[in-house]
C-alpha cells in the first residue's frame, strides 16, 4: 500500500490504519504508551506535543516518522495546546462550578453545552498551530470557529471517525487495562491525522499545495 499522509482521504479504514503502518509507526505508538504509563501527567503532554510534530512534519512534506525527537520541544508544544484546551473549556467549567457550589442548578445545562462545545471546538485550531508553532493560533476563537464553519461536512466526518475510533480504544480496558495506553495513544493519533487531512486539504496547510 502507498504511504497514509495527509494527501490521503481520510476514510475510516485509513484513519484506522495511519498509526501502524509500518514498523517504525508502530514502535512510536509503543513509545507514547510507554511514556503515558511511566510518566503520568508529563507523558500526556509529550504525547500531544508528539502527534504536533508528526503532523507539522508531514505538513513540511516529510514521513510522519520519526516525531519522537526533540523532547523539550514536544513538551512546549504539548503545554501550549494544554493552556488552549483549558482555555476553550473554561466558560463551560466556569456554570458547572457555579451550578455544582450554588442553588443556580439550571446553570449545569449551559456550562455542559460551552463544555461540548469546546471540546468540539479544539481540533479546529491545532492543526493551523502545527504548521509554524504560532501560539496566535490556538487563542483565536474567531478565526477558529469560522475556519470550522468553511470545513463543514468534512469537520463533522473527521469527528465520527475520531469518535469511532475513541470507542474502539475501550477494548484496551479489558484485563488489567495495561492495554488501553497503547489503544490511548493510537486514538489520538487516529484522531490527530483525520483533522489534519481535512484542514490542510481546505487551506492548502502542505508543503506541497504552497
Amino acid at each position: 500500500m502507498p504511504p497514509i499522509d495527509l494527501a490521503t482521504p481520510p476514510s475510516l479504514r485509513a484513519s484506522f490504519a495511519f498509526p501502524l503502518q509500518s514498523p517504525l509507526a508502530r514502535r512510536e505508538v509503543l513509545w507514547g504508551a510507554a511514556l503515558l504509563l511511566l510518566l503520568p501527567g508529563l507523558g500526556w503532554l509529550l504525547n500531544m506535543g508528539h502527534r504536533i510534530h508528526m503532523v507539522h512534519r508531514m505538513q513540511q512534506g516529510l514521513p510522519a516518522w520519526p516525531a519522537w525527537t526533540g523532547y523539550g520541544a514536544l513538551l512546549r508544544h504539548g503545554l501550549v495546546t494544554f493552556v488552549g484546551m483549558v482555555c476553550w473549556h473554561a466558560p463551560g467549567g466556569a456554570l458547572l462550578a457555579l451550578a455544582a457550589l450554588t442553588p443556580w442548578r439550571w446553570l449545569a445545562v449551559p456550562g455542559a453545552l460551552l463544555w461540548a462545545a469546546g471540546t468540539i471546538a479544539v481540533p479546529g485550531f491545532m492543526t493551523h498551530y502545527c504548521v509554524r508553532f504560532d501560539v496566535g493560533e490556538v487563542f483565536a476563537p474567531r478565526r477558529t470557529l469560522r475556519r470550522i464553519r468553511e470545513v463543514g461536512p468534512a469537520y463533522w466526518r473527521a469527528w465520527g471517525v475520531a469518535l469511532a475510533a475513541l470507542a474502539l480504544s475501550l477494548v484496551g480496558l479489558l484485563g488489567l487495562g495495561v492495554l488501553f495506553f497503547v489503544t490511548s495513544v493510537w486514538f489520538w493519533q487516529v484522531a490527530g491525522f483525520g483533522f489534519a487531512t481535512v484542514f490542510s486539504a481546505r487551506y492548502g496547510l502542505r508543503a506541497a499545495d504552497a
